[in-house]
């Protein structure tokens, strides 16, 4: 499903018990320097993450100041976030003169510990090559360092390397619980494109070798993942980039499983198992 860029005015983009994607959350905030948010959300752990600006959080009386570095767009800095536990009250705030903050959610009962991520704390993978399409980075949020902090949420900024390529290839799935081969995962995506014009395509096919479905992705788009086989491209000339939000059924650690079709191309993209193994 696609939901075009629309203003929000900061009521979740996709609310608790989606139709779609009921193990995902997804707001979008928009403050300016001095306003503040708050929310409390039963059954969902979720993450807060500034996309641009600056803001202290209280997480129910933990403190975590100065969180987000980037001014200008999300190209212009490393990420940073807070873990918010399930079903515990918080409160942000900007601090500088506008902020666009990202929060992220999956379907977690257990109340954990909140705690913040910093530059230091970001788990980065580079895959893939010019030459196969498929240049990309993925800055983990919520990855493989934080595996013992977090109940089922997965959180992660990718980016294309270089202008124009493909991401999400080859072309994998998991909606489906069936240990050891796949894992039911909702997946959520927010895109942006540099510069602001540009834009991309987004494939859905719900089935090996039969048609799928396709949408024109702009700055802004946002994507929801309920089932099938999911690439996406960005065309020539421009930069991609896509918050990627991951909400688990059983567990937390993602198992993708690849389309017949497509698989022996894993051979052909350097380092992509290397990225597989980073999503737990």
């Amino acid at each position: 499903m696609h939901i075009a860029p629309y203003n929000n005015k900061n009521i979740p983009i996709v609310n608790v018990d989606h139709d779609l994607v009921p193990l995902n959350y997804f707001n979008i905030v928009k403050l300016t320097k001095g306003e503040n948010f708050k929310y409390r959300l039963n059954k969902y752990e979720t993450c807060i993450v500034p996309a641009t600006g600056t803001i202290n959080v209280d997480v129910d009386g933990q403190h975590f100041k100065s969180v987000g570095n980037r001014s200008i767009d999300v190209w212009g800095g490393e990420p940073e976030g807070v873990y918010v536990p399930t079903d515990t009250k918080v409160c942000f705030e900007c601090i500088t003169d506008t902020a666009e903050i990202f929060i992220a959610g999956a379907k977690y009962e257990k109340v954990l510990e909140p705690f913040a991520v910093r530059p230091k704390d970001i788990d980065l993978v580079q895959y893939g090559s010019d030459e196969t399409k498929t240049h990309r980075k993925i800055k983990h949020i919520l990855g493989a360092n934080q595996r013992d902090k977090v109940g089922r949420l997965l959180v992660s900024e990718l980016y294309t390397v270089g202008s124009g390529g493909w991401s999400g290839f080859p072309s994998h799935k998991h909606d489906t619980d069936r240990l050891p081969q796949e894992t039911r995962h909702d997946e959520t995506y927010n895109f942006r494109f540099k510069p602001n014009y540009g834009s991309g395509l987004q494939m859905l096919q719900r089935e090996d070798n039969k048609p799928g479905e396709a949408y024109h992705i702009i700055d802004g788009s946002t994507v929801l993942i309920d089932k099938g086989y999911h690439p996406c491209c960005a065309l020539p000339g421009y930069e991609m980039y896509y918050f990627t939000i991951l909400g688990g059924l059983s567990q937390r650690p993602l198992k993708q499983y690849f389309q017949p079709t497509h698989e022996e191309q894993l051979a052909t993209i350097p380092g992509i198992m290397d990225m597989v193994a980073k999503f737990k």
